[in-house]
């Protein structure tokens, strides 16, 4: 039986080994992947340390890796509109209710994974694999909240907290759609600079003692319409909550294990204020962000950080846990 190099989480240690595991063989109605290229997310990094635990797996063993990109290698019984060749981005995670891929069953920290047809995106050749990983958490996760969760319109006022993988191309996107002004809030100086790179119109410390003044300037006086927390840190929701206009929602993407504490009850029943939780995106925003980056609307190799062969898995890891160099994504090359 062939075999192929797979970076494996051991749950009960939370070790990760990089191993020789069988080459997946695609049951009915599955698609062999062969993976070109896989993100290295913030996910991954509080699977290996605890912070996360899958809640599907079966066993207590599974590859990582959620952000995939690759070449259709070998197609199940049953499958059809597909091709051995046609090059595809996967979905995060699978319809039928075997949850996140990379978590609750094998991911694409490997050579070879396996897919439904239905969690397939088609990826033009203009599209690099590298690039077209990332959508699918990184890029599709602040896509879905503002498009979605928040429901952002053109002119409103917005704040992200946390520049890092996802809160940069949230202020990217953000852009993208009209809102303004948009301010970018993270302690760390390269997170900022990466704000002012990503287009934000302001780039703020959250220490800074100012930091209420300046955003209620900026706003008219109005506050914000949405705040957005990508940072999973307390301090930081609260912070936003408090810069809250009226109707002002904030949206809590960042997972920070721990209880959500409302500062102002009264501003928020005054106001018409709202906390609401984000997850994930759905299949649209898989396809509508390829094809904003194909048309060059959505420019994503700026966030290419590095890339690094597969065996050097537990390397990227560690690099992102400890920010160095402060990536906004590494990549995977089997």
């Amino acid at each position: 039986m062939a075999e192929m190099l797979a970076a494996r989480l051991h749950i009960p240690s939370r070790e990760i080994r990089m191993e020789e595991v069988p080459v997946p063989e695609p049951g009915s109605g599955q698609v062999r992947v062969e993976v070109r290229a896989a993100g290295v997310c913030l996910s991954d990094v509080h699977l290996t340390d605890g912070t996360l635990t899958p809640r599907l797996l079966k066993g207590d063993v599974v590859t990582l890796g959620h952000e995939v990109s690759g070449v259709i290698d070998a197609l199940g019984a049953g499958v059809t509109g597909w091709a051995v060749g046609d090059r595809v981005v996967l979905q995060a995670g699978e319809a039928d209710g075997s949850g996140t891929r990379g978590v609750d069953f094998d991911g694409g920290y490997a050579e070879y994974t396996l897919a439904t047809p239905r969690s397939l995106a088609p990826m033009p050749a203009g599209l690099p694999f590298e690039q077209a990983c990332i959508i699918p958490d990184a890029v599709s996760t602040p896509w879905a909240a503002i498009s979605a969760t928040a429901a952002v319109r053109p002119g409103e006022a917005v704040a992200v907290w946390g520049i890092g993988g996802l809160g940069a191309h949230a202020v990217q996107l953000l852009r993208l759609i009209g809102a303004a002004p948009v301010i970018a809030i993270d302690p760390l100086p390269a997170a900022r600079a990466r704000g002012i790179s990503a287009g934000a119109d302001a780039v703020l410390d959250p220490a800074d003692p100012r930091l209420r003044e300046i955003v209620s300037t900026m706003t008219g006086g109005q506050g914000l319409d949405a705040a957005f927390d990508f940072a999973g840190v307390a301090a930081a929701r609260e912070q936003a909550m408090l810069l809250l206009g009226k109707g002002g929602r904030l949206i809590v993407v960042g997972l920070a294990n721990g209880p959500l504490t409302v500062p102002n009850d009264i501003a928020l029943a005054y106001f018409g204020q709202s906390v609401r939780g984000h997850y994930g995106s759905h299949p649209d925003h898989l396809h509508q962000l390829i094809g904003l980056s194909v048309r060059g609307r959505l420019d994503l190799a700026g966030s290419i950080s590095d890339v690094l062969p597969l065996a050097e898995a537990p390397v990227a890891l560690g690099r992102l846990a400890r920010k160095e160099g402060d990536p906004v994504r590494l990549i995977l090359r089997p």
